[in-house]
């Protein structure tokens, strides 16, 4: 399967959990607060490289993934390297939102299964804390039966796009290396995608 097509798949993913997390959303009360990203700012976040293929592939289309994979080559920091810690210039945020990774998307928005097999919101202090009445409320929805976006089912489907680059699971800044080299080696003997991005 080409770069272009598994990209095309993981965006297919994305858009289907972008819908699944709006109504979640909507019906919980819960989001993350603006400008925020302190859950971005943590050492020891965890990616697939998969996940980070569309990213990749977008540097790669605008003539920046060498670049980047220069950066990332001579980077020693464990931060997340898309994201732009708060400043005083800009409140924190993801210098690449569009493209942010499996994730970005899902923590906070999503929930996972316990030791018990029950559904437990993944979520920041900050949520738990500044929204706790639609957390608490959200929390015993769930357990009644109310639609959460699931990190396992999400991470299965990745899997199922490319096992090889789904399911390895890497420092976030090597997973977005990773992702990067895949892309500079696919087309390295290749022509360059065309519109069709073959």
């Amino acid at each position: 399967m080409s770069i272009a097509q598994r990209v095309q798949l993981v965006e297919s993913l994305f858009y289907q959990l972008e819908l699944e997390s709006a109504q979640f959303a909507k019906a919980s009360g819960l989001g993350c607060v603006s400008g925020c990203g302190k859950c971005c700012s943590y050492p020891d976040i965890e990616a697939s490289p998969l996940e980070f293929l569309p990213w990749a592939f977008h540097l790669f289309l605008n003539g920046e993934a060498e670049k980047m994979l220069q950066t990332l080559s001579v980077n020693q920091t464990t931060t997340c390297v898309i994201y732009q810690p708060f400043s005083e210039v800009n409140l924190g945020r993801c210098s690449d939102y569009k493209y942010r990774g499996l994730i970005c998307r899902l923590f906070g928005a999503a929930a996972n299964t316990d030791k018990y097999g029950k559904l437990r919101l993944a979520t920041c202090k900050i949520i738990k804390e500044g929204q706790s009445e639609n957390y608490k409320a959200a929390a015993i929805a769930i357990e009644k039966g109310m639609q959460v976006p699931i990190f396992t089912e999400y991470y299965m489907q990745l899997n199922q796009i490319d096992y090889k680059l789904g399911a390895l699971l890497l420092p976030i800044n090597k997973a977005l290396k990773m992702a990067l080299e895949e892309v500079l080696h696919y087309y390295a003997y290749r022509p360059f995608p065309t519109s069709d991005c073959g």
